[in-house]
């Protein structure tokens, strides 16, 4: 069996080292141009002409949850494409969206902002009844955080492109219940894959449907969110704010409006990020049960886009 490796921006030797030992008997290399065919390609932003020199890929296998830039590449028509269903990542999207949420319902911002001041103030409590938080997506990442979030006792609702059926949480699915949906949450957390029926689906339309002083937490793609009508939003006193890890460019140009507006908490897409040794392992499961002709977790649908 061979294996290429290619991580843009990422040290590749670790991955290799990793996965060498993870697979005795594979031969497990750093991808260059010109490579010998492989079996099996594990990779992070690849070039298209990995895919070129590469055309009878079994697998390829890819170090991250979301695989909407490999979309748009030409992959081999006979590869699956294979994406991480978790590998460290959904507790750490969990403590983010927690994070983001409680520092939001407990104004620990403005208390921050007080503090820096000087001021020793108080804020009346708020009511979790009242800030029922919606979680759009409910893979693997979007069902560990919506429970997650019902562990502090919040309403939690949950929408997906199929019924799903999670405990503590009202589940919604399909476009016939996204207004529903909608219109009975006040903190929106986006964990949607990014597909063409996705994208800008946080707009003004969609967003103006939230509860007043509705917050938004984006942890998904930026591409789902169109950046004026949340700001037109945020202004006009619909929407109290948003916590933001990702956007349409990143990193954020420092132009951009996001920065420097007071009710906007940037982050720099660190909210869940790929750790190494759990990924190594996860990968080295899937090509194992892939060479033996078992399922293999994480297959992508093409035709859906995750």
């Amino acid at each position: 069996m061979r294996i290429v490796v290619c991580c843009t921006g990422m040290k590749a030797a670790p991955w290799v080292a990793g996965l060498e030992a993870a697979l005795p008997g594979a031969v497990v290399e750093e991808w260059q141009a010109g490579a010998p065919p492989a079996d099996h390609a594990v990779v992070w932003a690849p070039p298209q002409q990995l895919f070129d020199e590469q055309p009878r890929l079994k697998g390829i296998f890819n170090m991250g949850a979301g695989v909407d830039a490999l979309l748009q590449l030409r992959l081999p028509p006979e590869a699956a494409l294979v994406r991480l269903d978790d590998a460290g990542m959904s507790v750490q999207m969990a403590e983010f969206v927690c994070h983001a949420l409680i520092r939001h319902f407990r104004e620990l911002d403005g208390y921050e902002q007080d503090a820096a001041q000087g001021r020793w103030s108080f804020r009346r409590p708020r009511s979790r009844a009242e800030f029922p938080v919606g979680v759009m997506g409910l893979g693997v990442l979007g069902q560990r955080v919506a429970q997650a979030v019902a562990a502090f006792e919040f309403p939690v609702r949950g929408w997906s492109r199929t019924a799903r059926a999670i405990e503590g949480v009202q589940c919604f699915a399909g476009p016939a219940q996204f207004d529903a949906f909608l219109a009975g949450t006040r903190v929106l957390v986006n964990l949607l894959p990014l597909t063409p029926e996705t994208e800008n689906i946080m707009n003004r339309a969609t967003l103006g449907r939230l509860l007043p002083g509705g917050y938004v937490i984006n942890v998904a793609r930026g591409a789902h969110l169109v950046d004026e009508d949340l700001l037109a939003l945020v202004d006009g006193g619909h929407l109290a704010g948003a916590a933001l890890d990702v956007f349409r460019t990143e990193p954020l140009p420092p132009a951009h409006p996001f920065w420097r507006h007071p009710k906007i908490t940037v982050t720099p897409h660190t909210s869940a990020r790929t750790l190494r040794d759990e990924s190594i392992a996860q990968i080295a499961r899937k090509v194992r049960a892939f060479d033996r002709g078992e399922p293999v977790a994480g297959v992508v649908d093409l035709s859906r886009g995750y």
